[in-house]
């Protein structure tokens, strides 16, 4: 029988939960990282029949310099369905001392920090990976360093796609690239840079500095958002390439194809609607006459959506995902509970009718645990949770995403490793992100340390804390993915990918082993590979990286 170390491989703040896992197999064990050794012959020993195993061997917590910090007893966690080992856990949370230590156990792990500071560190990274992500402009070595790379794909004179019939060119300029391809999509970014916006309007002033980066970034993203609102108020969809780019660079992919406007729908229109009223509240103070003219633009979007409210999404892919939706009724209250927000604002009596509205929403379609691109009611909830115009409603929303953040705790105290998913989708790691920002937004008002904690161990399982043993930013850690799924870290000759970002993570459906890519178990919680051709487990994509930072932001006080 062998076993291996499980552990946040970047590092556990102060105050916060510090727990390890000993990962016992039966059979082959599945290896990946330097420090994924077995123990020591002896070290201890285990059955499948010790089932009332509640103390194991001691383990030590150890300083850089080699002193013992913390020691302690393993105790038995239990068994792990989707991974196939049975866990062995050491609680270390009493340690607070700010430092680099390992974890000593028969073997020994790599270096991690004890430190508030690991936090903004990846908050910044984080940050960063989104100016990364630019489309349309220069990224000079004096910000981007050795990813620098020159100015490409000047979207200002974009053709219409062939299904639209309209003649002549539009100016969709700017933005950020979607994922790992060169697409820019409305109802994708939508979600992202709403989710960026609650960072930034419930982060702690401590972090001052980190969120002017991200309001910054958020400013870029919005202004491309602008640029793709027709004249009539509609929205459109989504700029593609006629075709998918190999991993090319974005000059080569530039020079090589032509790119387009795709689409207008009303899932786009109201994605739109709502991130631009939420943009109103964000810029009101710094830039006035910026939030006028979001929220101007917000209710033009709503007003089309109202007179279009079946417009569906365009069915074409080529060179672009296709982000179907045909629920329209989430991206309805959303919209609705962010204009009703602003109602005190601006004016907005052609649409009084958004408040009768939200009641019936409320009643039609309860919270999620988590936010995606084609379900964003939670959204529309956090909204009128961080109201104040209308009580009733504030309350009925906070009582609504509480229930949904115990319902997220109760469900990762059974699971082996302290998280509340029971299934492994394309994009794992984003659900995982989103909730955690369910239970930091939740305990804004709240205030229950329960909702802290397992946000923590949320985290822990993203930076390192699994079964494959991985922390799933790049850059962030010895065991981050070198080659993930992004077409300008596979092409720009730099041999570190471009750092802070989030990949998709475990995902058990594996849709690109029918196109031969192999994984090292059929288990599901060990679908994931560190592979560039693998966009099943290893893209990246600014709706997983945005809970991420915003998380990570509001954990930062």
């Amino acid at each position: 029988m062998r076993a291996y170390l499980r552990y946040n491989h970047v590092g556990y703040a102060c105050r916060a939960p510090k727990y390890f896992y000993i990962a016992v197999n039966e059979g082959e064990p599945f290896e990946v990282g330097a420090d994924n050794q077995p123990l020591a012959e002896g070290a201890f020993t285990f059955s499948a029949n010790d089932i009332d195993v509640v103390s194991g061997p001691r383990f030590l917590i150890v300083s850089e310099t080699g002193e013992v910090a913390f020691e302690g007893n393993l105790a038995y966690r239990g068994p792990c369905k989707y991974s196939g080992e049975t866990l062995l856990v050491g609680d270390f949370s009493k340690l607070r001392k700010p430092g680099r230590y390992k974890i000593s156990c028969g073997t020994e792990s790599h270096l991690f920090e004890i430190s508030d500071n690991w936090l903004l560190t990846q908050l910044d990274a984080n940050i960063k990976s989104f100016y990364y992500q630019r489309s349309g402009v220069e990224l000079t070595p004096e910000i981007a360093g050795k990813w620098a790379r020159p100015l490409a794909h000047i979207d200002t004179q974009l053709p219409f796609h062939y299904s639209m019939n309209r003649e002549g060119t539009w100016n969709a300029h700017g933005g950020w690239y979607d994922a790992g391809d060169y697409g820019k999509y409305i109802v994708n970014g939508g979600v992202s840079v709403a989710t960026l916006m609650l960072a930034l309007e419930l982060g702690s002033p401590v972090i001052s500095k980190s969120l002017d980066a991200l309001r910054e970034e958020v400013r870029f993203e919005l202004e491309f958002f602008l640029r793709m609102q027709d004249d009539d108020g509609g929205v459109f969809f989504k700029v593609s390439p006629e075709r998918w780019d190999t991993f090319v660079t974005p000059t080569i992919s530039d020079h090589s194809q032509k790119r387009q406007i795709v689409g207008k729908s009303t899932t786009s229109s109201l994605n739109f609607c709502a991130a631009l009223a939420q943009a109103h509240r964000i810029f009101a103070a710094t830039d006035p006459a910026f939030a006028k003219k979001c929220i101007g633009a917000a209710i033009r979007a709503y007003r089309w959506s109202l007179e279009n409210p079946d417009e569906g999404f365009p069915p074409y892919t080529e060179g672009s995902g296709p982000y179907g939706d045909v629920r329209i009724a989430d991206e309805f209250f959303w919209a609705r509970a962010m204009l009703f927000r602003e109602m005190g604002q601006v004016d907005l009596q052609d649409c009084i009718e958004v408040h009768d509205q939200l009641y019936q929403d409320l009643a039609d379609m309860p919270p999620r645990s988590d936010i995606n691109w084609h379900d964003t009611e939670n959204l529309g909830y956090m909204a009128l949770a961080l109201q104040d115009r209308d009580i009733e409603l504030r309350d009925r929303a906070r009582i609504a995403l509480a229930h949904e953040s115990d319902k997220i705790v109760a469900l990762a105290a059974d699971d082996a490793y302290r998280i509340a998913l029971q299934y492994f989708p394309w994009g794992s790691n984003g659900v995982l992100a989103n909730y955690a920002l369910t239970l930091l937004v939740t305990n804004t008002w709240a205030n229950m340390p329960e909702y802290v904690r397992c946000a923590y161990g949320h985290l822990d399982f993203i930076y390192g804390c699994n079964p494959v043993n991985v922390s799933f930013v790049t850059g962030s850690a010895w065991s981050s993915p070198k080659f993930p799924h992004h077409r300008i870290s596979g092409s720009d000759g730099i041999v570190d990918p471009v750092p802070g970002l989030l990949v998709g993570g475990i995902n058990q459906d594996r849709q690109d082993v029918r196109l031969g890519m192999r994984y090292p178990s059929s288990l599901p919680g060990l679908g994931y590979v560190d592979n560039q051709a693998s966009f099943a487990s290893n893209e990246v994509a600014i709706n997983w990286s945005a809970p991420l930072t915003a998380s990570l932001a509001l954990l930062c006080v």
